[in-house]
């Protein structure tokens, strides 16, 4: 396995109940690499995260990991028993390797300090996502997974986080994953999208594909996305969030949110 590899996967195939949910998936996300899935609700996308990770099995096919592979992963939902007495702080201790250096480190890169010492059944949706995210964050992984990571999130801090997750791959030196429906967003902070229905309708650059004939036909031509900023690799990411020769200086871990919706945690649904 190449030394950059994370993950690959060749002619995944998966039924359930008759339905073919994966047909012929085949894919590779290296180090430093930052891979959309996008699709309809429905298509499989989070279902091939699940295999990807092995917390699924498939039919037929094969999928090769780096060895000991470390992966922090963002899962569209997290429901904890309401009842549960738990802190935002006491929620990341419990996080496997978690220290007091790196839970403070991690609260204060994503402007989530205030939320500490609050519990996490008051948080608003967004505030859920990001304690959630800081979770993920705290493994150091080497493959981070983001599965709809913008739910509850307002359209300013759906952008800011978009800037953000590849400020995060570059200080990491990790892989994303990511998973979304809506191309927009994430084109200008992914390195390739792969748009599926079941089966990979089309892949490549961002731009490519929105221009794609299989993009259109499956989101229609009124969804080909304008994106809001493009990201290079031919610049400097501060300390701060901002990126040299930008005339304006913005905090990219400070992801608005104007939702109040309390956030619920899945039953345990640990990676």
């Amino acid at each position: 396995m190449a030394d950059n590899l994370l993950i690959r996967a060749d002619q995944l195939n998966l039924a359930r109940r008759h339905k073919q949910v994966l047909q012929d998936i085949s894919l590779q996300i290296n180090a430093g690499q930052i891979v959309t899935l996008i699709g309809p609700n429905g298509c499989g996308k989070s279902t091939l995260v699940r295999v990807l990770l092995g917390l699924e099995g498939v039919d037929s096919g094969t999928i090769q990991r780096r060895k000991n592979l470390k992966v922090g992963y963002m899962p569209q939902q997290l429901r904890l028993e309401p009842r549960l007495p738990i802190t935002v702080d006491g929620f990341l201790k419990l996080s496997r390797g978690a220290t007091r250096k790196s839970i403070d480190g991690w609260l204060q890169r994503l402007g989530i300090t205030g939320l500490q010492n609050q519990d996490i059944q008051d948080l608003s949706g967004g505030e859920w996502q990001r304690v959630l995210l800081a979770r993920a964050l705290l493994l150091k992984p080497q493959l981070l997974v983001l599965d709809e990571p913008v739910q509850g999130v307002d359209v300013q801090g759906q952008h800011e986080l978009y800037r953000l997750i590849p400020q995060l791959r570059d200080e990491l030196g990790c892989g994303v994953l990511m998973v979304s429906h809506d191309l927009h967003l994430v084109m200008a902070a992914t390195d390739e999208v792969i748009c599926m229905n079941g089966h990979i309708c089309c892949s490549g650059h961002p731009e490519h594909v929105s221009n794609s004939q299989e993009y259109i036909e499956l989101f229609g031509q009124h969804s080909a996305p304008v994106a809001a900023y493009t990201h290079h690799h031919d610049h400097h990411h501060c300390l701060d969030g901002h990126v040299e020769d930008e005339p304006v200086c913005h905090d990219p871990a400070h992801l608005h949110d104007h939702s109040h919706t309390s956030a619920k945690a899945p039953s345990s649904e640990q990676p």
